[in-house]
């Protein structure tokens, strides 16, 4: 029996963010009362100011879910949660990721294990991040889910996985939820240790928990602020100032983006479900886009059409090749993505014109992660 939002309280842990925010319009407009929980960010939200877009009618609590008193406040009342706070992108806080991700999460149970009624459902983002590389097939060995590609492998720009069978080249493939985790990023690691312990303790105490594993999500009220994480932002950035968009390795890697308001609908299908209850899902459009072609379509978009992607073979160290998601799992229940790319990007432009004149802060951001090894520089070709 499906349980019903209607009406109900709803907390949303960084509610003001790209994919909370969205959580919080659909909810309002399914009458519930909500309750918003967020530090704001200052990477993220521009001198930790609250964004026009947080509705009059949800009330923001200015917290932190490192701090467990800020989430018995937030708590209070709630028939559902919505855990979308976390940190993320590439930098070298690894104790931060873990403290805000996982350490957060388990903070939140406990919080949850304390109430006398405790909530009828919690989903908590997970990240596609968490599989590491993709799925592939061989012809020979059929699904095959290569390993971490090599530093080695890097430094002189062999980028293609191979078998981890037969060593033959192996063509990439939707990934399902079947695949083991393989995460060895620090951000993706945290988020599988999320996911782990919301699942396990939410089983633990007795509070259906779903954990949905996103593809890269992009759409309006990406923050236009953050150079280290949210490619679609940070390609728009530089090309709105006359800059090509930088862009990893040889620009052919793949990854499923998803549009966030198919990513916020997910959240509420998924809080309505028991046959989520206890689950991890893909939530994802299933197909892949090479991220120079990205950027190439960010640039015809904002009228820059002849702005080509700079391309000079540096690369990221543990980075996934391909990584598209299989959404079979959350589509035999009746959910898929609704909107393709070209239109999510034309919504997202759309949010950013009205956005004014916008900086750019990769620029400055690319020397601290040249600085700190998250990019170095392949062969020279």
């Amino acid at each position: 029996m499906a349980r019903s939002l209607d009406g109900a309280s709803a907390l949303v842990t960084g509610g003001a963010g790209l994919i909370g925010s969205h959580v919080v319009d659909l909810l309002l407009e399914r009458g519930c009362k909500v309750v918003i929980l967020d530090n704001l960010e200052k990477q993220t939200h521009r001198g930790g100011k609250p964004p026009r877009w947080i509705p009059k009618k949800a009330k923001l609590l200015r917290g932190d879910v490192r701090r467990k008193a800020d989430l018995k406040a937030a708590l209070k009342g709630v028939d559902f949660v919505f855990h979308e706070a976390a940190y993320g992108g590439f930098t070298p806080e690894i104790s931060k990721y873990y403290d805000a991700n996982v350490t957060g999460t388990a903070r939140l149970f406990e919080a949850i294990n304390e109430m006398k009624e405790k909530p009828r459902k919690v989903v908590v983002a997970s990240s596609q991040a968490i599989y590491g590389e993709g799925a592939y097939r061989c012809a020979e060995h059929g699904m095959v889910h290569p390993g971490r590609r090599a530093a080695a492998d890097f430094a002189r720009s062999s980028w293609e996985p191979n078998c981890p069978s037969c060593g033959l080249a192996a063509d990439p493939m939707p990934t399902p939820e079947t695949v083991n985790a393989d995460p060895w990023l620090p951000y993706s690691i945290s988020k599988y240790g999320e996911e782990r312990a919301a699942l396990a303790l939410g089983e633990r105490f007795g509070v259906p928990t779903t954990a949905l594993r996103y593809g890269v999500t992009y759409g309006p009220r990406q923050s236009l602020f953050n150079p280290y994480t949210g490619v679609v932002s940070i390609f728009c950035t530089r090309i709105a100032n006359g800059l090509a968009p930088v862009v990893y390795e040889d620009g052919r890697q793949t990854r499923d983006f998803t549009f966030v308001g198919d990513v916020a609908r997910a959240n509420l299908f998924a809080a309505e479900r028991p046959e989520t209850d206890f689950g991890a899902f893909n939530v994802c459009t299933g197909r892949g886009t090479r991220v120079s072609e990205l950027a190439r379509l960010l640039a015809r978009l904002l009228g820059r059409e002849g702005l080509e992607p700079e391309i000079r073979g540096e690369f990221r160290p543990g980075d996934s090749r391909h990584l598209v998601l299989d959404g079979g799992k959350l589509a035999a229940l009746g959910f898929a993505a609704q909107v393709p790319l070209e239109r999510g990007l034309e919504l997202f432009l759309g949010w950013l014109n009205a956005q004014g004149k916008v900086k750019e802060y990769f620029t400055s951001a690319e020397r601290e992660l040249r600085r700190w090894g998250v990019v170095k520089e392949g062969a020279r070709r």
